[in-house]
């Protein structure tokens, strides 16, 4: 059976996971660690993620991609495009209550897995659809990758400099949003079934996602008519006012925070700063008092700063790699990071959960498991008997790979 968290506020709940990637495998793994049961259909060879180091980082069953996406899941290994495959996904679906896939537009159909399909087996389904771009449309065969998502939304001249190439993030950040609204999507439609008892096509786009989540900035120009204009200097946000980004220091790297340019000019020694007015030259000469500042932050360490304007309640922060952020003493105190014994990998350490429950809390029951891992105990629960289950394993229908 199922090794979820009985008490996890998502607890009975199956969700056949057809998903590959990042933004699918994210929204998934957000749902089995509040308890859900996830089963993850893979390919006879496996999910292609399973192969694919990440920044030349290596496991050694499970590489660190996939293993950080697939945590509280099992593995069910079987071929989709022949008949005895299809009918093992059909059989799978009719006790399951969500149904993700990331397919290409039009895969879903061809492989017989679309919406009209699996909700006539099961009406009670909640049946998501992730894209790129939408179902249809002009882009539908356009390759749904982060980077060119980040580009085409507008998000990447909202900071960087004037004339030089724009900044993208350093991380997927479409691919973590588009996660959570796939996962906060499922969780209103699971609403809806518990109070109706319908199930529900629901359709979440990776572009649709990054635009909305700049709610903010898009109103500034759709409402306002206020354009992106980017400045001379690193200013980190096009509609925010000087000082806003990072500045170097003696010894490292701060942020600041839109400060009043009084008090900043005050706590740095530096008088041009405070004859300077927030709400009108914060804007003009936004160069200016970014290279004003610059010039007065390099002269002392980080640690000075930042001390400093703690006590003048200057907005300010340290910038932080990876190594500083787990030894921050709030880090630490939140619980952020969690570990646990992966059965192939070793000891894991990696973030937690994003939510706290006070009676139902999040948990990991199991790593990411090797691919077909649990075939037998998925079809056993839905009542194939051994027998057909060695035949299909013997024609290659399923796979499965012991621990």
């Amino acid at each position: 059976m199922a090794d979820n968290n009985k008490s996890s506020i998502l607890a009975g709940y199956k969700v056949v996971d057809c998903t590959i990637a990042m933004a699918g495998p994210f929204a998934t793994q957000r749902l089995g660690d509040l308890g859900a049961d996830v089963i993850k259909v893979e390919p006879i060879a496996g999910e292609w993620q399973r192969h694919l180091p990440a920044g030349g980082a290596k496991g050694n069953r499970i590489n660190v991609s996939f293993l950080s996406l697939n945590r509280n899941k099992r593995s069910l290994s079987v071929d989709l495009k022949s008949d005895d495959g299809r009918a093992v996904l059909m059989d799978l679906v009719k006790s399951a209550d969500v149904f993700v896939q990331n397919y290409r537009p039009g895969v879903a159909k061809r492989l017989g897995v679309d919406y009209e399909t699996l909700s006539a087996i099961n009406p009670s389904l909640v049946y998501v659809s992730l894209s790129g771009y939408g179902e249809d449309g002009p882009y539908v065969n356009r390759p749904g990758q982060d980077l060119l998502l980040q580009a085409m939304s507008g998000a990447m001249l909202s900071s960087g400099r004037a004339g030089e190439p724009p900044a993208p993030a350093g991380q997927y950040l479409v691919d973590a949003v588009a996660a959570s609204t796939a996962f906060e999507a499922v969780l209103a439609a699971l609403l809806h079934r518990e109070r109706t008892g319908e199930g529900q096509l629901v359709q979440v786009n990776m572009l649709d996602a990054i635009t909305t989540l700049q709610m903010q900035e898009l109103s500034v120009y759709t409402v306002a008519d206020v354009p992106q204009t980017r400045s001379a200097e690193p200013h980190a946000h096009v509609y925010i006012r000087a000082p806003y980004g990072a500045f170097a220091t003696r010894d490292g790297y701060i942020v600041l925070a839109f400060p009043s340019l009084k008090a900043l000019g005050e706590a740095i020694d530096e008088p041009r700063l405070a004859g300077l007015n927030d709400d009108d030259d914060a804007w003009s000469q936004r160069d200016r008092i970014f290279a004003l500042t610059r010039a007065r932050l390099a002269t002392q360490t980080s640690a000075h700063w930042l001390q400093l304007f703690d006590e003048v309640g200057i907005w300010a922060g340290p910038v932080y790699s990876y190594a500083d952020l787990l030894d921050d003493p709030q880090i630490r105190h939140n619980g952020t990071f969690v570990e646990y014994e992966h059965h192939t990998e070793g000891r894991i350490k990696v973030p937690g959960f994003p939510y706290k429950f006070s009676k139902t809390p999040a948990a990991i029951t199991q790593g990411a498991p090797l691919v077909g891992q649990h075939t037998r105990d998925v079809l056993r629960e839905i009542g194939y008997p051994d027998e057909q289950i060695e035949r299909l394993l013997a024609s290659r229908v399923l796979n499965e790979t012991l621990e």
